[in-house]
């Protein structure tokens, strides 16, 4: 994943999964009746009510008390029962789909309770899993990869060791054939601060695990690598406990959550 995963994470793109710029308090003040027509085929959906909507706008970035951490609560719920059975997005979201993620990112955003998250690193640090990317594969990359006959991509995973200032990416694939094949595409990245909300993200290496994996994957190793190198900068627009979401510097938005799994 920017992140992986993005493809830029810190997340570590020909490059690795990354960390993004902040909109301005000025526009994320947007009045109400502007943001309800952007997101209106949501409220006819009754995924949004106009009061609840008038609430969020209302409010600054930087949440801080119990009615705040409510309201994102309730925009993080809507937001993954919108991310429900689109495979991360990684081959394609119905456009309609794709402004409704967006505008309920845009919202989060606009109510960021870390608005300097290179300053809180301990808030960015850790296992983390990418459930959203703007990222697709499609066409003949998608074909020429495997991902429409044997190959099946399973979870994207980004670590981030805050001390260290590296990140791992891990890809993990499955390969059907004679007996199902489970590998990995890790790539690893550095990462340095650039501003309060924006890394620069290094790629360092990769490797693909085990080497019958790699085998499949050889031929076209650097399209499969340039998909997911995390390589460039990466803004970290919005993380609390348990949700991050960034943007890169090729456009791409990641949204991640914290992971507990110990097994990448």
């Amino acid at each position: 994943m920017s992140a992986f995963i993005s493809n830029k994470l810190i997340h570590p793109s020909t490059h690795a999964p990354h960390l993004f710029p902040r909109v301005s308090r000025t526009k994320e003040n947007i009045k109400t009746h502007s943001l309800t027509s952007a997101i209106h085929p949501m409220a006819k959906t009754n995924r949004f009510i106009p009061d609840f909507i008038t609430k969020v706008t209302e409010k600054n970035a930087g949440l801080v008390g119990e009615e705040d951490s409510k309201t994102l609560s309730h925009l993080k719920t809507q937001l993954l029962q919108q991310l429900k059975g689109i495979n991360r997005g990684i081959f394609g979201v119905a456009s309609s789909k794709k402004s409704d993620i967006e505008a309920l990112v845009k919202l989060l955003e606009s109510q960021n309770p870390t608005p300097d998250p290179t300053l809180n690193l301990e808030k960015v640090g850790g296992c983390w899993k990418l459930v959203y990317s703007s990222i697709t594969i499609l066409g003949s990359k998608r074909t020429k990869l495997g991902f429409r006959d044997f190959i099946t991509l399973g979870e994207f995973y980004q670590t981030i060791d805050i001390q260290q200032s590296k990140s791992v990416n891990v890809i993990k694939f499955n390969a059907r054939g004679l007996k199902l094949l489970n590998g990995k595409l890790t790539i690893e990245a550095s990462f340095k601060i650039a501003s309060k909300s924006r890394v620069e993200i290094s790629y360092d290496n990769s490797t693909i695990t085990p080497d019958q994996l790699m085998n499949v994957f050889r031929k076209n190793y650097d399209i499969l690598l340039g998909i997911f190198n995390p390589e460039g900068w990466l803004e970290i627009t919005y993380v609390d406990d348990t949700m991050r979401i960034g943007r890169d510097d090729k456009g791409n938005l990641f949204i991640l959550e914290r992971s507990e799994d110990d097994t990448v």
